[in-house]
């Protein structure tokens, strides 16, 4: 049975971490196109992890193909070590929202298809609609401009607070739009960008970003490769710094300020910069466009702890009301 969507990066993932054996852990299970080119690949087993209960209830139609060696589990990837339990060989992590959720429109992800407000990626914690109800307009205004990169960010802030209560998607995209110019031919639709931010700030993206890398880290075994997918400038910049940092490829100190004494590096970096698709994928996955594709290699150093305050974190406004 063909997967509904298709894996951003799957054959360059594939080739950058070959030869594909052992345990892995497939952090962002989603539409399972991952798991499942890394079972085809030759992985002796995959633990595939999702916060989302629709996602492992739509993979039973297909995952008994594969019998013993697919493990499905529900949770997030900030904890992928506790749910593997051991060394594992390779981690991968699909960041952001699935092309999966977008199509639903009952998810509240999309601003072209109007449904509830929610852009949960789990069942559990506020909605969207609940978070915005709640917020001060310079919370929502933080949200935008630092998740988003939105520069009307307070004008639509503004909006948002007096057309409160928002409970539909439709709603929140006539509100943003009517804040913004008309876009011209080519341009992003006006509300990506504050779509984009208030489901990283309503799924604590970054927080579990962090988590997530640091538990990747505790769980490879020398040897076992990273492979991270972003699909934004702001989460490739947390996993290009973290994984520089890791891996020691970050200087520091100077004359006035003599360096630290180093941790021996977690990681080795094979490649020198991201991986981006090739004209094929983007002709066959536009989506594909703004992916790229970091890998890292576990060295046998003890994990450790990244220094949060040199990853380039935005700041992180308040997840409830202020």
């Amino acid at each position: 049975m063909a997967a509904p969507h298709l894996p951003v990066l799957l054959g360059p993932l594939l080739d950058a971490v070959a030869p594909v054996t052992g345990l892995w852990v497939d952090g962002t299970f989603g539409a399972g196109g991952y798991t499942r080119g890394l079972l085809e690949a030759g992985a002796e087993r995959v633990i595939a992890i999702d916060r989302d209960p629709s996602t492992l209830r739509m993979a039973e139609a297909w995952a008994g193909n594969y019998g013993e060696r697919l493990d499905l589990r529900l949770g997030t990837f900030s904890d992928l070590d506790a749910i593997a339990g051991g060394p594992v060989d390779g981690v991968v992590l699909d960041l952001g929202v699935s092309s999966m959720q977008l199509d639903q429109p009952e998810r509240g992800f999309s601003f072209l298809r109007d449904g509830p407000l929610d852009m949960r990626m789990g069942d559990e914690g506020p909605t969207a609609g609940e978070m915005l109800d709640e917020a001060s307009e310079s919370v929502i205004a933080d949200v935008l401009h630092h998740y988003g990169e939105e520069r009307a960010a307070r004008r639509i802030a503004r909006a948002i607070v007096a057309a409160r209560p928002l409970t539909r998607t439709g709603e929140l995209a006539a509100v943003v739009e009517r804040c913004l110019p008309r876009p011209k031919p080519g341009q992003s639709h006006p509300a990506t960008r504050s779509f984009q931010a208030i489901r990283i700030w309503v799924n604590d993206e970054f927080g579990q970003l962090v988590a997530g890398l640091e538990a990747a880290e505790r769980a490879l075994k020398p040897g076992g490769k990273l492979a991270v997918v972003t699909f934004h400038s702001l989460e490739d910049r947390v996993v290009k710094r973290f994984l520089q940092l890791r891996a020691g490829a970050v200087g520091g100190g100077s004359r006035h300020a003599p360096e630290a004494v180093r941790e021996a590096p977690a990681f080795t970096l094979p490649f020198r910069r991201a991986i981006s698709a090739d004209p094929a994928e983007l002709d066959a996955n536009p989506r594909a466009r703004s992916a790229r594709l970091r890998v890292a290699i576990r060295t046998e150093a003890p994990a450790g702890r990244a220094d949060h305050a040199a990853l380039g974190l935005p700041p992180s406004p308040g997840r409830r009301g202020a």
